[in-house]
């Protein structure tokens, strides 16, 4: 049963709520995967913060009239599934990922930055590490230096107990 006229305006308004906070769409065609499948691609979806959801391409469009996402409406054909994140990487991430492991989610497009992504483009985009990743990184080359003179610290303090015995 389809969706009625007040239906159809509380998707679009909670589509486009989510579209005002987001950075990054990406979409792929699901034509073929098990609801099993599906549901291991929400789930991740879930985890990484990101608003994955399969609905009507003309009530996306709706959503994202009048958006820097706007131009994507034109690769808003077939059975598709929509992520949208405020996360720049965590959309593309989050599908380029589940297409790796199965090979019937097809990705179509993507748009950041008021750019439109062809899939290479999404393909690029979600190989960027995250946010979290290059803090990681960072707090690691920021502690090096300090960890190695902890270890001098310590290995002369060794030396000078051994001298004294």
């Amino acid at each position: 049963m389809g969706l009625n006229l007040n239906d159809k305006k509380a998707v679009v308004a909670e589509v486009a709520e989510q579209v005002a906070n987001a950075q990054t769409i990406a979409i792929a065609e699901y034509r073929g995967i098990e609801v099993g499948h599906l549901t291991v691609l929400r789930k991740k979806a879930r985890e990484s913060g990101v608003y994955l959801r399969v609905m009507k391409n003309t009530l996306v469009r709706r959503a994202v009239a009048g958006t820097p996402f706007a131009s994507l409406a034109d690769h808003m054909v077939g059975p598709l599934i929509y992520s949208v994140s405020a996360d720049p990487v965590a959309a593309a991430k989050v599908l380029n990922d589940f297409a790796k492991t199965n090979d019937k989610l097809v990705l179509k497009a993507g748009s950041y930055a008021g750019n439109v992504l062809d899939k290479a483009g999404v393909q690029a985009l979600a190989s960027i590490p995250s946010r979290e990743e290059l803090l990681a990184r960072l707090l690691g080359v920021m502690q090096a230096p300090v960890s190695g003179f902890a270890v001098c610290l310590t290995a002369l303090a060794q030396q000078r107990e051994e001298a004294a015995a």
